[in-house]
């Protein structure tokens, strides 16, 4: 029953959310209410996604000692892919506020409470199996390229990579994959939690529904995949601080982007 209620939600049947046409003001709108979801307490949120910075933080002084340079890149690039699971307590905040109900940093912790729960851990094993392929394609493709002895310190790194016509490629074909990586958890998850926070709907159909919501308006939510991996770039370059403050803003803004890409009424089911 726990694998058929993942498949198909509360009800026997599978759900079909209506999806919105939206247009691109709708994005920076959606970026508008995030950030003042945000602003109704800062220090909170920040305090509340300070695990974030700290995590890449210890990864990078991991890999370095490890003498896995080549990873470095990688696993900060691997944000972008876990960021909607990285986010799931804020969305819950901005249902609460949004529902006029109380929004204390620690409702963030009410997920573990939804009915939609088991869905919810099925996506976010999903995104971080995705995650690990990425990061095995990495070093596979660096190894292809660059050989399998890693650079002893971070001077021999930056010769590989900038100072040969392997190294170029690397650079090339690296950011090219990692595209195709970001867009496929794009497409499969970019109202995917909210959906799930919002309405018990299974797994199969939220996963569904934001294939819909990208084939339906492929403009906006491309610009906003583009916004969330640039503001998740800076939020990693000074030492991964910015990542407190970049996530909980985007996280408020995913859930009003998915205010605007799902109707509240009219569900039909398939």
């Amino acid at each position: 029953m726990a694998a058929f209620h993942v498949m198909t939600g509360a009800s026997e049947s599978l759900a079909r959310p209506v999806v919105n046409r939206i247009g691109i003001a709708d994005v920076f709108d959606a970026l508008k209410r995030g950030y003042d979801d945000f602003m109704e307490k800062p220090s909170h949120y920040v305090f509340l996604c300070l695990m974030y910075p700290i995590a890449g933080v210890f990864l990078t002084l991991w890999t370095s000692g490890a003498n896995l340079l080549p990873m470095v890149f990688p696993l900060m690039a691997g944000f972008v892919l876990i960021g909607p699971i990285a986010a799931i307590g804020l969305y819950e905040i901005s249902r609460r506020r949004e529902a006029g109900l109380d929004t204390s940093w620690k409702h963030a912790l009410e997920v573990r409470h939804s009915p939609a729960l088991p869905a919810i851990v099925v996506v976010g094993l999903m995104l971080c199996g995705l995650f690990v392929v990425w990061l095995v394609t990495a070093q596979t493709l660096y190894s292809n390229l660059l050989g399998e002895v890693f650079p002893r310190s971070m001077a021999d790194f930056f010769r590989q990579v900038f100072g040969t016509s392997e190294g170029m490629q690397l650079i090339i074909w690296g950011n090219l994959i990692g595209f195709v990586f970001a867009l496929v958890v794009l497409a499969m998850t970019v109202i995917t939690f909210p959906l799930l926070l919002d309405r018990d709907v299974g797994a199969v159909a939220a996963v569904t529904a934001s294939i819909r919501a990208l084939v339906l308006n492929p403009v906006p939510v491309l610009l906003w995949g583009l916004i969330v991996a640039a503001l998740l770039v800076i939020g990693t370059i000074p030492v991964f601080a910015g990542l407190a403050l970049v996530i909980p803003i985007l996280g408020h803004a995913t859930w009003h982007l998915y205010r605007k890409l799902i109707g509240r009424e009219g569900e039909v089911t398939a």
